[in-house]
Formats: C-alpha cells, structure tokens, sequence
C-alpha cells in the first residue's frame, strides 16, 4: 500500500490493518466512500500487448475499449481459473484489477508466454489507488446489471449499478476524496464494499480458490466474462467443450449465513438431506451480524438444498435461485 496514501487516510479516521481491511468509524447514510486495499493492479504496456492478451484471457480484448470493461479470467492449461479481473483499457495500455495476494502469480504466470512479444507487466498497486463509491444499498446479481461503462474525468470510473470503482494516482485520489465527503459521501470499511460484491455476485477468487474453478462454475459466462467465439487463448479447449457439451455440473450462488464469524474460503458446503458435501465457499463476508457467501454447488435438473457451514450448524440459504 502507498505510504503516503496509508498516511492520507490514517490522517482522515482510518483504521488499518495489515496494509488491506480499512475501517472507519460508523456513520449512518446512503452516500459511502471506501478506500480499497485488497485489490491490485496489474498493468500491461507494449506494442504486443493486445494480441498477446487475446491469447491469454476468457473475454474478448476487441470489445473493450476506453469506454467499456469487462470482468474476465485467466485459465490454466487444464481451463481451471488463476484469477479472475476487471480489465480496464486506459490509452494503448491495460489496467488488470485483481486480489492483490494473486497479482504475483498473475503477473508470473503470464510472463511465461510473453517470450519476444513486446509487452511489459508491471504490479502499479503501490502507484494507483483504488476507490469505491455506492449511492443506495446493492442488489441481487447486480453484476448482470452493470455495464461496466467507463468514463475518465478526475479519474478512471468503472459503473458496477450503483457503485463505481475508481482508479487514480495518488494526487487524484486525496483531490477525489475530500471532494466527495464535501459531498455528502461518508467513509465506510472496505468489508462492506466487500461484501456488496459478494451480494452482487462478482467471483474474486483467492489463493486458497484459484485454479481450482472452470470460468461457468463462477458465472461469468452470465456476466459476460466469456467470448466462445474469440478464438484460441490457454484453457479455450475445456472451457469451449463445457459450453457445447451443455450446462457445468457447478454453478455459483449468492447465499446468507446467521453467523458473525465468516468461514474460510474453501469450505465445504453440506446437504443435511442427503448428508453429502455438495459445494464449496468460494468467498465470504459478515456485515451486521449476517455472513454473505458465494458459494459453488454441484446442480442438477431438479435441486433442492438443506445446506449447512461443514462441521458447523448454521444453516446456509440461497439469494439466487437454482436454474434461474
């Protein structure tokens, strides 16, 4: 975390804890702002690095552009997903938002195929910040709603419904900030913008989860995360031969919990009707007494869940409906 940015917010009420769980103390109100700590940014620059992305990631690179992002995945040979990203285009170059614990092995990973191509991968998580701005309390699959519309005013502004996900220089960011508190905007803990992408179904994955997930079992053939038409990138074959083949055996689910203290990602989920373990917990985040979770579930035609935390009573209930 940029020293001067920690030392901005440490000036401004901050709480921070291990250079990533920001907090703030609490205010009531609908306008929050949130400093973003646990995401990374990962750039990519060269005259290559168009063509050299298209053959490495899920989405189409020809579909984004310096007014339109698009989540996405990188995929190991066997299309098990590394990490999956915000990409934003910002001039000739890429910026590749991601959990910060997977950016070394992002950047590792991909520079095992650059080979001659011209392109540079640098981490600028240190050198950009990351905010978030929320107007009203999330929805449901709110991911599907976004358009993920970009627009470059003060700073780059990525639309997720009614959040926007900004990056900006340091500069920017101190300028952004006391901006929008003048406002009406109220500094909030970066768990809660957390959790309104656990509710709102965006997959980040972690170091316990990665590659361990093909791009369906996270949805992101619904959230446009996936062009099956794009040609040949690391991991296409599976990934293609799971879409024409028909629906994965796994899907993902926005699910509650009454607990106050959040399972580990990677958790087993379990069918107390059938007592067999039948999904996993991709990520999770309490707020206020309740944990949210997306969860990953084996599907069939006609399911019906009693699932529980494993090793645990509390019961798990679904957000998002199977099949639909």
């Amino acid at each position: 975390m940029n020293s001067n940015w920690k030392n901005f917010l440490l000036s401004n009420n901050a709480s921070i804890d291990n250079d990533a769980a920001i907090v703030f103390p609490e205010h009531q109100g609908d306008r929050r702002i949130y400093a973003l700590a646990h995401l990374g940014v990962l750039t990519l620059t060269g005259r290559d690095a168009t063509t050299f992305l298209q053959g490495q990631i899920t989405c189409n690179i020809n579909d984004i552009s310096d007014i339109k992002s698009s989540l996405g995945a990188i995929c190991n040979p066997k299309g098990r997903v590394i990490s999956t990203f915000l990409l934003v285009k910002n001039g000739a170059d890429f910026l590749m938002i991601l959990p910060k614990e997977l950016v070394a092995a992002v950047q590792k990973r991909l520079q095992m195929y650059v080979l001659r191509a011209d392109v540079r991968l640098t981490d600028n998580s240190d050198e950009l910040c990351l905010l978030g701005l929320r107007e009203g309390e999330p929805q449901l699959d709110e991911a599907q709603k976004s358009t993920f519309a970009t627009t470059r005013q003060a700073a780059i502004s990525v639309e997720l419904a009614n959040r926007h996900l900004l990056i900006a220089t340091l500069e920017q960011a101190e300028t952004l900030w006391s901006e929008q508190l003048a406002l009406g905007f109220l500094p909030e803990a970066s768990a809660q913008w957390r959790c309104f992408d656990i509710i709102a179904g965006i997959p980040w994955l972690t170091a316990a989860t990665s590659e361990e997930f093909i791009p369906q079992m996270l949805n992101l053939d619904k959230l446009g995360g996936i062009s099956f038409n794009k040609g040949c990138y690391t991991g296409q074959e599976i990934v293609a031969r799971t879409h024409y083949l028909g629906k994965a055996k796994r899907e993902m689910f926005a699910a509650e919990c009454p607990v106050s203290e959040a399972p580990e990602n990677n958790a087993s989920i379990i069918d107390d009707d059938s007592a067999q373990d039948v999904g996993k917990v991709l990520c999770a985040q309490t707020r206020q007494n309740t944990c949210y979770l997306l969860i990953v579930l084996h599907v069939s035609d006609t399911p019906r869940y009693n699932l529980r935390l494993k090793d645990r009573p509390d019961k798990v209930t679904l957000l998002t409906a199977p099949n639909s």
